[in-house]
């Protein structure tokens, strides 16, 4: 058996999935694939990638996974930067219904 090392919030690292410039619908089909086959995926995003973590989650729940995924929560926060300044951050965690 092996052992998955787990992020604090108990999510298991192959279950995340961090957003970033990467085409929505590759980004989308990789979501979908961790989706299905673990039943719970963490999308994670900071500053300028948050609107495409929303669209990425609102595709697969919406449109490919229609009857089979819901949002089960949405964390929103934020990091300072090294220069003192605030980096906001969202987490959207899914689950398959």
């Amino acid at each position: 058996m092996r052992t998955v090392s787990k992020t604090s919030a108990g999510i298991p690292r192959d279950q995340i999935m961090v957003v970033d410039r990467a085409p929505v619908m590759t980004m989308v089909i990789e979501a979908m694939s961790t989706l299905g086959d673990k039943g719970l995926l963490s999308l994670r995003a900071r500053e300028d990638n948050i609107p495409r973590a929303v669209v990425v989650a609102n595709i697969l729940t919406e449109k490919m996974m229609r009857q089979n995924s819901r949002i089960y929560k949405i964390l929103l926060d934020g990091d300072m930067k090294p220069d003192g300044s605030m980096a906001s951050t969202i987490e959207i965690i899914m689950t398959k219904v």
